[in-house]
């Protein structure tokens, strides 16, 4: 159901990406989002894209993106993005998607996956807890830095 994304998969995931942040109340600037997808697909060392199919439609998308860390001892991951469109969740694509992404991260050498979610999402907290993820009582900042 999941394969890696390539530049030509552009469209499908700027349709998957404005979806989503519609959904999560995120500002959508889409040729910002455009030119960030072609960076980090054409660049492997930046990270991953799949793209979860059904029938050979885009159903969904999870982002991996590649860091490093003194405090996790080597490489890190971030799980940047993660959607399911809306007949496709709760049918075990999370499920796989968290396989997926542990068994690339143990192919790509990083040692700790990192993700963010809304403290007031009950559901998805129990989710990446049953996951094996860990809240460790810290908050991400974060400070943009522009040109």
């Amino acid at each position: 159901m999941f394969r890696l994304a390539s530049r030509s998969d552009i469209e499908p995931l700027i349709a998957m990406m404005r979806e989503f942040y519609a959904l999560d109340g995120i500002a959508f600037d889409e040729p910002a989002a455009r030119e960030a997808l072609r960076t980090l697909l054409g660049d492997a060392a930046l990270g991953r894209v799949w793209i979860a199919e059904d029938a050979g439609a885009a159903v969904g998308y999870v982002v991996l993106t590649l860091g490093f860390s003194l405090e996790f001892k080597g490489r890190d991951a971030f799980i940047d993005e993660i959607y399911f469109r809306e007949g496709h969740r709760g049918r075990g694509l999370g499920r796989q998607a968290m396989e997926l992404m542990v068994d690339a991260c143990r192919s790509l050498g990083v040692r700790a996956l990192h993700l963010e979610v809304g403290r007031e999402n009950e559901t998805a907290l129990e989710f990446y807890r049953r996951h094996g993820f860990a809240d460790h009582n810290r908050g991400l900042m974060t400070r943009w830095i522009t040109p």
